[in-house]
Order: C-alpha cells, then sequence, then structure tokens
C-alpha cells in the first residue's frame, strides 16, 4: 500500500466531490437547454458558482469556471492583459509554467522579477522595474500566492499595493494556497485570482477564475457564449458541482492546518537529524502548513522518487506538471541554491489524512536509502 505524501500535486479525491459528482453524472443536462434537465442543470452550476465566489470574496457573476488551474491562469494572464489594455507583463522568477509560458506568447515587454534566496519576491526589485516603465504604461504583475513547490508564500499584498500605484493591475496564482489557508480576492488586492480543485480535492480538470469588480476580460476560447461570455464551451457540469463540494469541506477544514504544520515540522526534524547537511528550501520564509521541500547534496531527486517509490512511498520533485521529467528545477535555480541542489531538491506535501506514524516510516526508509545512496557514492 503506497503512502501517498504528494498533496500538491493532487489531492485524493474527497467523498463529498465524489457524491455530488455520481449526482450529477445520474441525471444529465446542458445548462444552456430550455428544457427541466437543462434548467436544473443550470441552477446546480449558479448555485456552485455561488459557493466559489463565497469562498474567494468575489461576486458570483465574477467568477468564470475552466478546464483547471493552467487554463485559469492562462485567462488571468493573457484574457486581463488584453480586456485591460496592459502594456507590460511582470512576473516572478518563480512563477508556475503555464504563467511563465503564457507570458511569453503575449507579445508584451516582458520584465522577470527575482526573488530573494529564501524563495520571497524580491520587492524592491518590483519597485524598480514599475519606476522604470515609460509615462502611461500599464503593468500586469503575475504573482502566484503560494509557491508550489516550496510552500513559501509570496508577499501578495505588498506587491498588489505597488502595482496599482503604478496603475497596474495584479493576477494571483492561488492554486497551491486556495483551501489550505484563507483566500480573498479583496484581502489580497487581486485583480484576478486562480484556483483549482484537484488541489482540495475535488476533480482534475476543473478550476475556476475570480475576477475584482470592474476588472475586465477578454475571452481565449470562442463558442455559445458560456459563463457570460467569457469562456466557450459547454459547462462540465459533475466537474463544477464536485469543486463546489470539495470547497465546502476543505473551508471546513481549515481549523487542521496548525495540526498539519506540527506534523510537517516533525517530519522535517527527524529529516534533518539524519542528514544535517540537507537544506529545508525556503525554511526561513513564511511556508504553507503542508509543504516541505528538502535538497540534500550528492542525493540526486531522480533516485530519490524511484527508491521511494520502490519503498511505497509518493513524493514528487519540482512541479507535477512538466510532463513527468525529473530535472532541476526553475525554482531551485531562481533561488540560487549552491552547487547540486537544484537537482537534489524533492518536495513532500502532506494532507489531512497524513499520521505521524506515516511520517515516521517514511523518515525511516529515507534514511535507508540515504545510507546505501552514499556508500555507494564512497565505495
Amino acid at each position: 500500500m503506497t503512502v501517498y505524501l504528494d498533496y500538491n500535486a493532487t489531492a485524493p479525491l474527497r467523498d463529498e466531490a465524489r457524491a455530488a459528482m455520481l449526482a450529477a453524472f445520474e441525471a444529465p443536462g446542458n445548462p444552456s437547454s430550455v428544457h427541466a434537465a437543462g434548467r436544473r442543470a443550470r441552477a446546480q452550476v449558479e448555485e456552485a458558482r455561488r459557493v466559489l465566489a463565497q469562498a474567494l470574496g468575489a461576486a458570483p457573476a465574477d467568477v468564470v469556471f475552466t478546464a483547471g488551474g493552467t487554463e485559469a491562469n492562462n485567462l488571468g494572464l493573457l484574457g486581463v492583459a488584453s480586456g485591460n489594455e496592459c502594456t507590460h507583463i511582470l512576473l516572478s522568477s518563480v512563477e508556475h509554467s503555464c504563467i511563465r509560458v503564457a507570458a511569453r506568447t503575449a507579445g508584451l515587454p516582458m520584465h522577470t522579477i527575482p526573488v530573494a534566496p529564501d524563495g520571497v519576491v524580491d520587492l524592491a526589485a518590483l519597485q524598480t522595474a514599475l519606476d522604470a516603465l515609460p509615462e502611461g504604461a500599464r503593468p500586469l504583475l503575475a504573482l502566484m500566492m503560494v509557491n508550489n513547490e516550496t510552500g513559501v508564500v509570496q508577499p501578495v499584498i505588498e506587491a498588489a499595493n505597488r502595482v496599482h500605484e503604478a496603475g497596474g493591475l495584479i493576477h494571483v496564482d492561488a492554486v497551491q494556497g486556495f483551501g489550505k489557508m484563507p483566500v480573498s480576492l479583496g484581502a489580497l488586492g487581486a485583480d484576478s485570482l486562480a484556483v483549482s480543485a484537484h488541489k482540495i480535492g475535488g476533480p482534475l480538470g476543473t478550476g475556476a477564475l475570480a475576477l475584482a469588480c470592474g476588472t475586465k476580460l477578454a475571452p481565449r476560447s470562442f463558442g455559445g457564449g458560456q459563463e457570460s461570455g467569457h469562456r466557450g464551451g459547454t459547462e462540465n457540469v459533475p466537474g463544477i458541482l464536485g469543486f463546489a463540494a470539495a470547497t465546502k469541506a476543505a473551508l471546513a477544514d481549515l481549523d487542521h492546518a496548525k495540526d498539519i504544520t506540527i506534523l510537517r515540522d516533525h517530519l522535517e526534524q527527524r529529516l534533518l537529524s539524519i542528514a544535517p547537511d540537507a537544506v529545508v528550501v525556503g525554511g526561513k520564509a513564511p511556508r504553507l502548513c503542508n509543504t516541505l521541500c528538502l535538497a540534500t547534496p550528492g542525493f540526486a531527486a531522480d533516485t530519490q522518487l524511484m527508491t521511494m517509490d520502490l519503498a511505497g512511498f509518493a513524493i514528487s520533485s519540482g512541479s507535477a506538471c512538466s510532463s513527468g521529467k525529473v530535472k532541476a528545477s526553475v525554482v531551485m535555480l531562481a533561488m540560487g541554491l549552491p552547487g547540486d541542489l537544484p537537482s537534489c531538491a524533492i518536495r513532500i506535501s502532506l494532507g489531512k489524512d497524513t499520521t505521524r506514524e506515516e511520517l515516521d516510516a517514511f523518515a525511516d526508509a529515507w534514511g535507508e536509502a540515504l545510507v546505501r545512496a552514499r556508500e555507494k557514492e564512497s565505495a
């Protein structure tokens, strides 16, 4: 039996989400149809929209359902830039690939803001970039709320204030933070914000983009005018209802964050006692309660992943959205990790069902793997 420690890649489907989706499968209906089945589906989608809107601090009319976090981020970056006549794109050096790649396709001048060694965006560098913009420029900053690899929480509020003072907008990738810590569009100062269902125990392939009042959005896909014209294509009713159910359950579980932090810190101490030369990446910055990123000199990430998989533990290295490839992380490189550490970083991410016994078993197996790897290296 596998001990699952890769919640940041995807969380196991919650019972509440499964039940909501099964009920939707039993009562098919296109929410754009005018007959009774269609009207029922439409009412369910709009109720789910209200659930997401309340959770994110947005108006229901300003929540757009998407096919996942990647599409929500693409729409939030490209659709917001186009809809609001932005002239420049700024992004941190540790953004998810769906932001980095999308930004390169926008056809606008782009500036990457560095992060400090702890993984926190350099606000002074951001201010310098904003001050260097030509008169009349309207920047769009993309800044994730929580880094998916390190768990580092970014100073979104401070960044938003600086961008707004410069006449710009900010898009926030809240995919990793949502459901694990409080998320509010208004409190963050975000103009748009992306979330994803499968990170909180909802279904894969379902996400949402929330917009602040007054933020315009140019569509990136076209069809029959669904989602108030923001996104063409028939809505994924089962996925949307599963997302809403998972959202309710995840918000009810927020009180468990302290317990998960205690477990994460326990595992961190155990691993450091085994390998004192290991580095907790982002360990000096505010971090998400469930995430531990550890880089151990000379212990390659691909070796760790394969060895621990064979031992019955599911962990990851870097982002799970990189086609399953194990390579030096862009995030680790951006943080300036020395030597071979960028290719030696693993991510262990906990969930509500993770136990202390599972973490102790992982630490024991990991320690044995490290001993074998170093004996082989010195042979």
